[in-house]
């Protein structure tokens, strides 16, 4: 079973649009492989692209991240909110269906509590000079651990009704 047999792309489209405005967070739906369902992309700072447009920073930051955060996910069967190795929150909530793992809903992009974005690394993974790192990151918003919460709770409420709707159409 795939994301797409429990609901259309474009209400998973509409899904991480809500999650984006009302939380003002980057966030993504993917698939089992980690992969995005869709081209929706709302950057929320300007550093994160940045590490994404070179293929160090996208390879060994932004996917062993998320890779790493949903195998916890699927194991625990829980949302996770951990920092990535740039130093920016990184919260991934599993997608279940009668104990199989569809994917998970991905949200990133700020800064944890009075966390910080760690130029040095990201320096040496990406080869951005850390000038630019730090230029980058200089106006990153940050989250409350409480908001991190209240979104893993809204994310996972709405992922509840998903499940539910697809379970009552699918036993009719």
């Amino acid at each position: 079973m795939k994301l797409t047999d429990i609901l259309p792309l474009e209400q998973w489209v509409a899904l991480e649009t809500e999650i984006h405005q009302k939380f003002g967070v980057d966030t993504n739906v993917f698939n089992t492989d980690g992969v995005r369902i869709s081209e929706f992309k709302e950057w929320v700072n300007r550093l994160c692209p940045a590490i994404k447009a070179t293929d160090k920073g996208q390879s060994f930051i932004c996917a062993v991240a998320h890779m790493n955060l949903a195998v916890q996910a699927r194991n625990t069967r829980q949302a996770v909110i951990e920092e990535c190795d740039a130093g920016l929150f990184k919260l991934v909530v599993p997608i279940i269906i009668n104990e199989e793992f569809l994917g998970a809903i991905g949200a990133c992009g700020m800064l944890l509590d009075d966390g910080e974005a760690d130029s040095f690394l990201i320096n040496k993974i990406t080869d951005i000079d850390e000038d630019q790192v730090e230029l980058l990151a200089s106006d990153l918003a940050q989250m409350s651990s409480e908001s991190a919460q209240a979104l893993s709770q809204f994310i996972e409420s709405k992922i509840s009704a998903i499940v539910a709707q697809f379970e009552t159409d699918s036993s009719v």
